[in-house]
């Protein structure tokens, strides 16, 4: 079934575009498209950008591993290192404690109307992919490359079955959730 669609492009950046519309409507709905609202949770006052997150955390991974299961899907885990993962969480952060939106919430907050979404977040987004790509050579030896782990994962880390570590994470985030909930956070 899946074979079928990977090999139809058109149809994946239809059904990419889409999504992207239900993600953008979901996230506005969610309210996480409001300045307030991040800035709030970086101020540890408002944990709705948590509970979303949390949800969407347990809901891929479980979705995601039944579909591996079933043999509906392959994962294709990315390489990753410290030296491509700590400049990125560095830049990722100022940005997003700087304007109060990442990268998905920027572009739903630029869909109802907020201007300064788009003049900084969306300006931002370019001129970092732009700073990125012309550093990009000089980078990846010196910097990008360090501190290597492939395509590591953590079932294949502690050698584990993947649902011995999927179970426990789902159950620790719902947790975490009812937790949130319970103290009114």
């Amino acid at each position: 079934m899946l074979t079928k669609l990977h090999s139809r492009h058109g149809l994946q950046l239809g059904l990419g575009f889409l999504g992207g519309l239900a993600f953008g409507f979901l996230l506005q709905k969610g309210g996480v498209t409001t300045y307030d609202v991040i800035i709030n949770q970086l101020l540890l006052e408002d944990f709705t950008v948590v509970k979303i997150m949390l949800s969407a955390m347990v809901t891929g991974m479980l979705g995601v591993h039944a579909l591996r299961s079933l043999g509906l899907a392959e994962l294709h885990p990315k390489p990753g290192s410290a030296g491509s993962t700590l400049p990125g969480a560095l830049v990722f952060g100022i940005g997003f404690g700087t304007l109060g939106f990442c990268p998905g919430t920027v572009v739903g907050a630029v869909a109802h109307g907020a201007l300064d979404a788009l003049f900084g977040g969306v300006a931002g987004m370019l001129l970092g992919a732009g700073l990125f790509a012309a550093l990009f050579p000089r980078m990846k030896v010196r910097i990008l490359s360090k501190g290597d782990f492939g395509q590591l994962t953590w079932p294949q880390l502690l050698k584990v079955n993947p649902w011995a570590v999927v179970l426990p994470v789902a159950a620790a985030c719902i947790g975490l959730l009812y937790w949130i909930e319970t103290a009114g956070l």
